[in-house]
This record gives C-alpha cells, structure tokens and sequence, in this order.
C-alpha cells in the first residue's frame, strides 16, 4: 500500500471531498505519512496596474492558504493516526504552471501517491481556465488519485 501520500488542496468546495477520500485512505493504517500542500499562484496579482498593493494581496494569498492547510490538517488529525505534515508552495510570476509545482513537490519528497481534486468542467469553461488536474495526469510520474466533484 501506500505509505507516502500527497494531498494538493486548492480550497475550493472539492477540496472537503478530498480530505473526506483521504481519510477513507489511510484511517486504521500504520507508517503512513501525509503531505498536504498548498500553491499559492502569485503570478495573477500582476495584472493590477502600477499602483496596486501586490504585497498585502500576495500575504492575504498566503494567509489562506495557511488556513487551508491547518483545517485539513486538523480534520484529518482528528481521524486518524498519521505523520501529517503541510507544506504552503510559491509560484512566482513566468516561472512555472501549478501543474508543474505540484508534481516537482510530489517527486522530491518522495510521495507514493498523488491525492488531486478535478472540478470536471466541460467546453468553454474548460477552455479559459484550463485543467490543472489534466496538467497533472499528462506529467505525473507518481500514481494519481484524482477525485472528481459532483457539482459538473
């Protein structure tokens, strides 16, 4: 089985659904270790304008994502018995896709198992915001788990 697990959480209302997979995963097991990680995406704060206040926006940025991190760790320490630990990522403007981040993360730590949420959007949404999740699948080398929301 699976003893290092990577979950990449985002947030959003899917990211409930992928604690609520991952205890399902690794509740009763032993020697497991968990890694929940967060991206903080810096480079979209560099579209305001000159006199926009990209510091504080990028620190509320992180500060959520902080808050990500704890309340999946807290939920998912308080089910089951496993090394969590969490780590809140960068991606600084023209350097890399998300996709590319989650992954490089996955390989250096090293996880077993990669835990992603797909939002499942079709046709013109899918188009102008593209797939993370499908980013992931094409250049993981680590077996993907990936957890589709119900709201399509």
């Amino acid at each position: 089985m699976y003893k290092n697990i990577m979950l990449a959480l985002d947030g959003s209302k899917i990211s409930d659904l992928l604690v609520e997979e991952v205890i399902k995963l690794i509740k009763d097991r032993k020697g497991v270790n968990l890694r929940i990680i967060h991206v903080v995406d810096e480079s979209f704060v560099y579209y305001g304008g000159q006199d926009f206040d990209y510091l504080s926006l990028i620190v509320s940025c992180q500060e959520a994502g902080q808050n990500i991190l704890a309340k999946a760790e807290k939920i998912i320490g308080s089910q089951c018995s496993v090394k969590i630990e969490t780590s809140l990522l960068g991606l600084k403007p023209f350097h890399k896709r998300i996709a590319e981040v989650i992954v490089e993360e996955a390989k250096e730590w090293p996880a077993d198992l990669l835990v992603i949420g797909t939002h499942g959007r079709r046709g013109f949404s899918h188009l102008l915001l593209g797939s993370v999740a499908e980013n992931i699948i094409r250049i993981a080398t680590t077996p993907v788990l990936l957890v589709r929301s119900s709201e399509v």
